[in-house]
C-alpha cells in the first residue's frame, strides 16, 4: 500500500499516525450532542471523527438481549432489548448529511462504520472516503464483499478474530480489487484489561498478511496507545464521550474531552521521540559531546623522546582539547615529539 489519501492526510507507515476519534453511538441519537462530539474531536487534534451507521431492523433480532457489558458498564435498563437500544441511536440519511457538512465546516474528516448493506450504500452515496469495518463484522464475508465492491479504501478491525479468519477476510477484500487496506489489532472487551491488549499482534498481522496495521484501543488510560505508536501503528482509534456519566453502552469505556486531547498530544510526542531510526549525533548533543567526553592527557610529565605508555597517559574531560581515546592504541610505544606537562592534553606535533 503506497498510502491512502484523505484530504490533506496520507495513511501509511511513512506518515504520522492517522488518529480516529471514535464518537460511535455516544451521541445517544441527539444531534446537538453529535455536533458537540465533533467539536471535541476537532479541539483534540484528531484527524477524523467516526460515527456508526446502521438500520436496527437489518442487524439485530427484535428480542435479542443486550451484551452483558452494556449492562455492566452502564447500568442500563436490563429489560430493554438490544434492538430498542439500537433504535434510539440510529442516524438517518438527513442527519448523516448534516454531520458531514458540519465536519467539513470544522476541517475534520467524517467517517462512519456501516453495519449493513443499505448503510454501506448510503455512505458510498454520500462519498464518505473509506469504509471502516467493525470487529463484529470482520468475518461477515457477504458484507465485506459488498463494501469491497465499492472500490473504496478499507480499515478492518479484528477483535474476537483469529489469524486464519483475518487472512480469509483480507483475501476476499483483495480479490475484489481493494489494495488500500489497513488492519487494526483490537480486543473486544469494554474496557480491555491491559494484559489482554496484545498490541504486538500487529507485527504478526503485518508480517503474515503483508498489510498495513494499526490499533483500535479499548484499554483504559494511554499505555496501549503509546505501545501501538512505538510498534508502528499507522492508524489509531479510541472511543470518546462528552461525559462518562451519560447513559448509553459505550460512555464509561470512553475518554472525556480533556483526556482525548491529552492522548493526541502524547501520540504526537511519542512519534517525535521515535525519530527516524538512524543513529547519529543529534544537534542538541553536539556541544555536550566535546564537554562530557574524555580526551587523552598526560598522566605524568612527559619529555620529548619519551615513549608513550599506559603509565604516562590517561583520559580526562578537557572541554574538547586533546586526542580522542579512539587514538590510544596508535600512540602507545611511539616517541613523544614534544614535552608535555602533567594533565596537558596530548596533541601530536605540539611544541
Amino acid at each position: 500500500m503506497s498510502g491512502i489519501r484523505l484530504n490533506n492526510r496520507t495513511i501509511s507507515h511513512d506518515h504520522p499516525c492517522f488518529i480516529i476519534a471514535e464518537a460511535g453511538v455516544n451521541h445517544n441519537g441527539d444531534m446537538d450532542l453529535a455536533r458537540k462530539l465533533i467539536d471535541v474531536a476537532v479541539d483534540s487534534g484528531a484527524d477524523a471523527v467516526k460515527f456508526q451507521t446502521f438500520i436496527s431492523d437489518e442487524i439485530v433480532l427484535h428480542n435479542a438481549p443486550k451484551a452483558q457489558y452494556h449492562i455492566d458498564t452502564t447500568g442500563c435498563d436490563t429489560e430493554q432489548t438490544w434492538y430498542e437500544l439500537l433504535r434510539s441511536q440510529e442516524l438517518n440519511r438527513e442527519q448523516h448529511i448534516e454531520l458531514i457538512k458540519y465536519c467539513k465546516s470544522k476541517g475534520i474528516i467524517f467517517l462512519s462504520t456501516p453495519y449493513d448493506w443499505p448503510s454501506v450504500d448510503l455512505l458510498d452515496e454520500l462519498n464518505v472516503p473509506l469504509f471502516k469495518v467493525a470487529s463484529t463484522d470482520a468475518n461477515n464475508l457477504p458484507l465485506l464483499r459488498h463494501m469491497a465492491k465499492k472500490g473504496r479504501p478499507m480499515i478492518l478491525s479484528t477483535a474476537m478474530s483469529n489469524l486464519s479468519e483475518i487472512k480469509d477476510s483480507i483475501a476476499l477484500i483483495r480479490a475484489e480489487g481493494v489494495e488500500d487496506l489497513v488492519v487494526l489489532q483490537c480486543t473486544g472487551s469494554y474496557p480491555t484489561p491491559i494484559n489482554q491488549a496484545n498490541v504486538s499482534a500487529m507485527d504478526q498481522i503485518s508480517n503474515e498478511c503483508n498489510v498495513a496495521v494499526g490499533y483500535s484501543d479499548h484499554v483504559l488510560g494511554f499505555s496501549a496507545a503509546i505501545s501501538a505508536i512505538a510498534l508502528g501503528a499507522c492508524v489509531y482509534e479510541k472511543h470518546f464521550t462528552i461525559s462518562r456519566d451519560l447513559p448509553g453502552p459505550d460512555h464509561r469505556a470512553s475518554l472525556e474531552p480533556r483526556e482525548l486531547k491529552e492522548l493526541v498530544e502524547l501520540i504526537r510526542q511519542a512519534e517525535q521521540a521515535l525519530g527516524d531510526g538512524k543513529k547519529r549525533v543529534m544537534q542538541c548533543e553536539k556541544d555536550n559531546r566535546d564537554k562530557l567526553r574524555k580526551f587523552i592527557v598526560a598522566r605524568t610529565d612527559i619529555k620529548k623522546g619519551e615513549i608513550f605508555t599506559n603509565k604516562n597517559l590517561t583520559t580526562k574531560r578537557t572541554g574538547g582539547k586533546g586526542m580522542d581515546p579512539t587514538e590510544w592504541d596508535k600512540l602507545l610505544d611511539k616517541e613523544s615529539t614534544s614535552n608535555f606537562d602533567k594533565e596537558q592534553p596530548i596533541i601530536l606535533g605540539e611544541k
